[in-house]
Parts: C-alpha cells; sequence; structure tokens
C-alpha cells in the first residue's frame, strides 16, 4: 500500500491541460511567467540550502483548479529549446500530496507537501504479474501499430509496477481527465489495471476504426475497379462495332445503365431502375428475361417523373374563369368548384405550402349528371383554363382490374395500367385526368377495377400508388381527376365517398338558346362547308327546336337538329332551290325538318289533353337521361265483372307497387273525411297504369301522384292541366321528401308545366334552381296530401254520386 513520508516545502510550476507522471522527461518553455517564476524559485532555494538539483512541484491545473496530487520534479538543465527559446528540462521523480500554502524566496507559489511511498509487494503476486505481461503485450501491440520499435524494448525492460503503470503518461491517446486519474491513484496495482483498461479500450475502438477504414477502402477499390472493367467493357464493344460496321448510336440507344444514370429520376426508382440494369447485364441475349427488363426500363425511363407543367394559366383566376364561361354556358356549380380549387392552389403556392406531408394539392371531382349536359367537354376546358395537359380514359366496359392497376411483369406481354399510360402519355406528373363513365365500370372473375381506383381516386393515399407493372411508387397527389357518370346510384359507395359530387342536372330552355347560338352553330356551320353569314338561326326557331323539336337534359339531339337544319339548307342551295345569304325562323322549321315531336300539354287541344278525364294526374320522374314528365292513369272495375284488389301494370319496381299500395290504404281510410265515395274501394278494384309500360320504372316519389289519380277518379274531379307533383306519401297522409328535384323541374318547364307542387322539406332545395325557371313555375310545398288535393283537382262540375 502506498503511503506519505516526510513534508516538503516546494514552489508550484502549474501544467495547463497537461500531465507530468513520475518518471517522464518533459521540456518546459520558461517564456511562460509562472513557469519561470518556479524555476527560478526552485534555483534560489538550491543554491540557499547546497542541493545539486533544483526541485519544483508539477501540479495539473484544469480550468483554474489545481489537482490534489502533484509531482516531485528536479530541474535537469536550463537552456534553449529547439526553437530558440529559453526551456527547462524537468524530470519526474514521484508523487506529492499537496498540502496548505506557505512562503518562499521569488514571485512563485509556495506549497507544502508530503511523498507518497509508491513501492509494490515483493515478491509481485500471481495476478500482478499477469497484470504486467497483459500490459506490455498491450503496448507492445499498439507500439508496433505505429512502427515504434525503438521503444517496444525499453518497455519489455521495465519490471517496476509503478514505473510501468506511469509509463502511460507517454501515451498521446489519453485525455488530460484520464491522466489526473492515474496521477491521483497512488496504488501502484490500481494504477497499473487503470491504465491496461484505458489501453485496451483504445485499441478496441482503433481496430474498430481500422475495420471501418478497410471497408470504406474496399469500396472504393471496387467502384474503381468497376469503373476500370466497365471502360475496357466500352473498349472492346467499339472494337467490335467497328469490326460489324454497327453505329455508335445503335448502341447507345441500348445502353440503358447510361440512359437511367442521365434520367432524372427520383431516388427509389433510380435504385430499382439499376438493379433492373445489373439483371440485364447478367442475362444473356438468348434469355427472354431481358426483353422484359428492357420493355419495363423503356416504360420508367418514358414516364415524366420530374416534369410538371407551370399552372401559369391557373394563378390568373380571372382569366381561368372568362375560359370556362367562354366555352360552357351554365354549369355554374362545377365552374364555381374549378375556381375555388384554382385560388386555393395559387394561395398555396404563394405560401410555399405546394408540398404538405408528402401529398400536393390535386382534387378529385365526380361530375355527375345525364348525357349530352357536357361533362366530357368540361374536362378539356378545366385543363384548359389551369394551363395543364388533358387526357381521358375511357371507363366504359372495362371489367379486369389488371387495367387499373396494371398486369404483373410475369406475364407476357404485361403493360401499366391505365392511369400510369394516361401520365406517360400527358408527358407531366400534373395532368387533368378524365375518368369517363365511370358508372359503366364492371366486374367479373378477373377482379373489380372500381376496387382499385379507391387508391388512385383517394388524396390521402394516391401520392404512394403502386402499379403492378412498375412496382415503384408514382406520386398522383398532384393529378386533378374529374370522373364523369350518368347514374349516381351505380358508383359504389366507397369510390363515391373518395370523390366530392358536383351534380349537373341539365340546361334550362334559355340556356340551350345560348349553348346553341354561341357554340353548336358554329360549329355545325363549319362542318357543313358553311360560312358564318350564309346561313342564320332566329332565337325563336333555337327555342322551338329546344323545346318541341328536342326534350333532353342536355343538347346532343339539339346539335343534331341544327346540324340537320343546315344540311338541308346547304343541299337545297346546290340544286339551287335556295338562296344564300339564308335565315331560318320558327315558322321555317316545319318545312325544313318537319313537325314537331314533342308538343307541350298545355299547347294541345283541351279535349285532347290527357287530364281531361278524372284519373289521370301529372308526375316527375328522374331516368338516367335527365327529368322527365310522367302520366298516372286510374281506373275502377266493374263490380260485376272485376275481383276487388289493386292492379298495376307498367314495369313497375317494389318500391313503387308499395307507394301504390299506401295511396290505396290512405284513401281508403280516410276517404270520408275528404268526402270520397270510399265504398267504392271496397266492392270494385282498382288498376293504376303508368304508360311507356315498356320502360321499367321505380322508386317512392310518385306517392302523391297515384293518391291525386284515385282521388280525381273517386270525386269525378279532373286534375288541372297545368299542375305537376311529386312525393313521397305516407299511411297518414304526410307528404315526405323526394330526391332529383332540380331535374324534375326543369321537365316540368320543358312540359309547359306551369304549377309544381313538392314536399315542403325539398323546399330548401329550390336554391338549386335556376332562377328564370322560378319565375316561371308556381311552386307549392305542401305537407300533407290534402293540400295536395285542394290544388291539383279541379272544381266538380257534377255531383259526387253522379260521378261515381
Amino acid at each position: 500500500m502506498a503511503s506519505t513520508s516526510t513534508p516538503l516545502t516546494l514552489p508550484v510550476l502549474p501544467l495547463d491541460d497537461e500531465v507530468v507522471l513520475p518518471g517522464m522527461v518533459v521540456p518546459l518553455d520558461l517564456s511562460d511567467n509562472e513557469v519561470r517564476a518556479a524555476v527560478e524559485a526552485a534555483q534560489a532555494a538550491a543554491r540557499s540550502s547546497g542541493a545539486s538539483k533544483p526541485t519544483v512541484l508539477l501540479v495539473p491545473r484544469v480550468d483554474g483548479s489545481y489537482a490534489g496530487t502533484g509531482v516531485l520534479g528536479t530541474v535537469e538543465q536550463v537552456g534553449r529549446l529547439s526553437d530558440g527559446d529559453p526551456g527547462a528540462l524537468i524530470r519526474g521523480r514521484g508523487r506529492v500530496k499537496i498540502g496548505a500554502g506557505t512562503t518562499g524566496p521569488g514571485a512563485a507559489l509556495w506549497v507544502e507537501g508530503a511523498r507518497i511511498d509508491e513501492s509494490a509487494p515483493e515478491p509481485l503476486p500471481g495476478s500482478v504479474a499477469d497484470l504486467v505481461k497483459e500490459y506490455k503485450a498491450l503496448a507492445t501491440s499498439w507500439l508496433k501499430k505505429r512502427g515504434a520499435w525503438q521503444v517496444v524494448d525499453r518497455v519489455q525492460q521495465i519490471d517496476d509496477v509503478s514505473q510501468l503503470a506511469d509509463n502511460s503518461g507517454y501515451s498521446p491517446f489519453l485525455t488530460t481527465t484520464q491522466k489526473i486519474e492515474l496521477l491521483e491513484t497512488a496504488d501502484p496495482v490500481a494504477r497499473l489495471r487503470l491504465a491496461t483498461e484505458q489501453l485496451r479500450e483504445h485499441l478496441a475502438e482503433q481496430d474498430v476504426a481500422e475495420a471501418i477504414a478497410k471497408d470504406v477502402q474496399e469500396g472504393v477499390d471496387k467502384q474503381q475497379r468497376e469503373f476500370l472493367l466497365r471502360r475496357q467493357l466500352e473498349a472492346v464493344r467499339k472494337e467490335l462495332r467497328e469490326l460489324n460496321g454497327a453505329t455508335d448510336a445503335a448502341d447507345e440507344s441500348d445502353d440503358y445503365r447510361t440512359r437511367v444514370e442521365a434520367a432524372d429520376l427520383p431516388e427509389k426508382v433510380r435504385e430499382a431502375a439499376l438493379k433492373e440494369v445489373e439483371k440485364l447485364e447478367r442475362s444473356s441475349d438468348q434469355s427472354p428475361e431481358g426483353s422484359w427488363i428492357r420493355t419495363w426500363l423503356d416504360t420508367v425511363l418514358e414516364l415524366p417523373w420530374n416534369e410538371r407543367t407551370d399552372d401559369t394559366a391557373g394563378h390568373d383566376i380571372q382569366g381561368a374563369k372568362a375560359i370556362l364561361d367562354a366555352e360552357h354556358a351554365g354549369l355554374q356549380d362545377v365552374k364555381e368548384r374549378i375556381t375555388e380549387y384554382l385560388a386555393v392552389r395559387k394561395r398555396r403556392a404563394d405560401r410555399g405550402l405546394g408540398v404538405v406531408g408528402g401529398r400536393r394539392g390535386g382534387a378529385v371531382l365526380a361530375l355527375v349528371g345525364p348525357p349530352g349536359v357536357g361533362k366530357t367537354s368540361l374536362g378539356e376546358s378545366v385543363a384548359h383554363a389551369m394551363g395543364r395537359k388533358f387526357v381521358r380514359v375511357a371507363l366504359g366496359g372495362v371489367r379486369d382490374e389488371a387495367e387499373i392497376r396494371g398486369h404483373r411483369r410475369t406475364y407476357v406481354g404485361a403493360l401499366p395500367g391505365r392511369i400510369v399510360r394516361a401520365i406517360k402519355e400527358a408527358g407531366s406528373m400534373n395532368p387533368v385526368v378524365l375518368l369517363d363513365e365511370i358508372d359503366k365500370v364492371g366486374s367479373d372473375f378477373r377482379g373489380d377495377p372500381a376496387a382499385a381506383l379507391l387508391e388512385v381516386l383517394d388524396p390521402a393515399q394516391n401520392h404512394t400508388f403502386r402499379d403492378h407493372y412498375l412496382e415503384v411508387e408514382l406520386d398522383l397527389s398532384d393529378v386533378v381527376f374529374l370522373a364523369t357518370a350518368n347514374v349516381l346510384e351505380a358508383i359504389p359507395e366507397a369510390l363515391l365517398d373518395r370523390m366530392e359530387l358536383v351534380r349537373l342536372d341539365g340546361y334550362t330552355e334559355d340556356e340551350k338558346v345560348v349553348i346553341a347560338r354561341d357554340h353548336l352553330l358554329p360549329r355545325q356551320l363549319e362542318r357543313a362547308g358553311l360560312e358564318s353569314g350564309e346561313v342564320t338561326l332566329d332565337d325563336s326557331a333555337l327555342r322551338k327546336l329546344a323545346g318541341e323539336y328536342t326534350r333532353e337534359a342536355g343538347v346532343r339531339n339539339l346539335e343534331r337538329s341544327v346540324a340537320r337544319l343546315l344540311r338541308k339548307v346547304a343541299s337545297q342551295h346546290e340544286l339551287g332551290e335556295q338562296e344564300l345569304p339564308f335565315t331560318i325562323g320558327a315558322e321555317q322549321l316545319r318545312g325544313l325538318i318537319g313537325r314537331p315531336h314533342h308538343v307541350p300539354e298545355s299547347a294541345q287541344d283541351p279535349a285532347e289533353r290527357r287530364t281531361s278525364v278524372p284519373g289521370v294526374a301529372t308526375g316527375l320522374a328522374v331516368t338516367g337521361a335527365g327529368g322527365d314528365v310522367l302520366f298516372v292513369e286510374a281506373s275502377l272495375a266493374d263490380p260485376e265483372t272485376g275481383a276487388a284488389g289493386l292492379t298495376l301494370t307498367g314495369q313497375l319496381g317494389d318500391v313503387m307497387k308499395e307507394s301504390a299500395q299506401i295511396a290505396l290504404s290512405f284513401l281508403r281510410s280516410h276517404g270520408a273525411e275528404l268526402e270520397l265515395p270510399v265504398a267504392d274501394l271496397k266492392d270494385r278494384g282498382a288498376h293504376i297504369h303508368f304508360p311507356a309500360g315498356a320502360v321499367p320504372k321505380d322508386g317512392p316519389s310518385a306517392g302523391i301522384t297515384m293518391t291525386t289519380a284515385l282521388a280525381s277518379l273517386l270525386s269525378g274531379r279532373q286534375v288541372r292541366t297545368d299542375v305537376a307533383m311529386t312525393g313521397e306519401v305516407s299511411l297518414t297522409g304526410r307528404v315526405l321528401p323526394i330526391g332529383g328535384l332540380k331535374q324534375k323541374l326543369l321537365a316540368a318547364h320543358r312540359a309547359g308545366i306551369t304549377t309544381v307542387v313538392i314536399p315542403k322539406r325539398n323546399e330548401a332545395d329550390l336554391d338549386d334552381v335556376p332562377a328564370e325557371i322560378l319565375e316561371r313555375l308556381e311552386v307549392h310545398p305542401v305537407t300533407d296530401v290534402r293540400q295536395v288535393l285542394e290544388i291539383a283537382l279541379s272544381p266538380a262540375e257534377v255531383p259526387v254520386a253522379a260521378a261515381a
């Protein structure tokens, strides 16, 4: 064990961020004031005491704090250092426990201290001897790595445990803290154990660093070797081309690695492409896999991974709105939605929010409406207004899920899906993609394409869309998807939930006239080979064409009628029967294209109208082609020849049949209150018929129409010719809400109806109906069937009994 001895009085020589252990010989710079003061004080003390060599106390100082243990050092020599500055050579002799401060000659700090006995036990125990061997082995290994062979022998010759431990003070890898820890460890065995542990940790760290350096070097060597081999391979191929007479351009087109490295691909796509290039390089020319890989690489390289068109037109909101208004009349809902999208996108771009959470600001809209209202052409106008590319994807009749997601590459002739092909065709990652006729998608044993569209049309996940053929992520979050459909109910609920619904319920007569004058007529004039001023159609002629020759929600038949008129005029001019220019008015239509096909009920002779007899009411319905007028006829059978009960004809669905039963039950239970001869309903069979019997019909909205027809029949009072109605009826006579109100009111207006009865709870839906239609219709919101009968039935002209 170490112990202290007689006290000593020594000048302090501070060492900043440096530690000297016993046995070490170090040069110190005397240009430092504190070092020079300590050495001069030691020299003065030595001269006065007659000592052979001056002695100082070497004390480490870290951040202004002195260690508790110092080293007794003797000044061996004072002279000049290698750089010419004055210096002193000092040798560490032994540890000193630092005590209290005291006074002494010179400007140095003097302290009292006591020598620490550092002798190790003799003879060395077996564990200590093993420790000495381990330390010498570790030190030898470290010195050999540094090439210090001359030091190896000196370390091997040290047998004293304390000297061997202090020898680690020369180690450059030890920190000041570690050296102070060695200095303050008085026990030689513990100090050697600590030095051994420090040396072992350093060697382990050095081994790890060498392993990392070796791996890095091997990687660099491999890349250099691969580069060299590839250059040699290129040289060999060049020689072969020259021998075979092939051109450089032909070979460059086959060098997929060069094309992949030169292409601007996302990092993950680049990695996948390079892996395929490596497979291609390893495969033989006879392997069929080579052609599959080439096709895949061609597809990947042709995709516009980082190409995006600038929404220059889209940032001009006023200009985009003007484009939409110029190319389409009406359709205010969808125009407002596109304008809102452009405005929000512009604000996001101005605030640096173009990409949030890896997703861009795309849109998914579902345009639902009858045929001919401009859903498909609207997609082109949206792309034009936004300044984007436009691609149309026809989904009608698609039954294979691989048409959307692509085929697996293992199949012969595999191709990517229609979505990827649309992006490739557009040449940009942010086109307007029109998914036409999405309600006509089918499903069979090959899968459900509508289910594959769920990921494509989901804004939360389409930024990582994976096509089965590509098998790399494709970002669709910047694409504007416009899906068109005629029948909303045919779209799967999960797919519809991912799209924002915009309804296009058809055009008013005024809108049709504007469309025909500004869009259809100029286009058909060009197709008929006529100049713009040679044939003119009056607004009266266009209005009659829209109202009496074509009755539809869209304008396709109207355009056909205009084309037919122009062909007729062009034919007559070529035959010399008609001079140009020529103006077509409403009175010339019959002579050119024949009689009208849809004469309004109000324009017919009162005796010829369907509602001229009791038991016929006018209802409103919605079909796949828009709104329509539906007539309901009721009759009572002869009590002697007909069986009691209810007969329904006209291809009615279950819901409509139940509505008829409800209407009959209501009149039976409330007939007396309504002053109706309900006894006839018990004794005589009732028959309700819906004309156009070949057309299937279903839905609850004809409930009040059937009730009114039966009430008209029983009361003998006719239903007003100018009244149409829609609404579901309950057993208590309540009028319940229905759907498709806008389309029904448009149909009523086209048919010449002036008064419409609707459920009270549908009154809020009138906000969607154009103002010019509401001005021409007298709309009565009702809550009870009794109100319907008061409005719809004409005053009785004969007594009720006589009518019955």
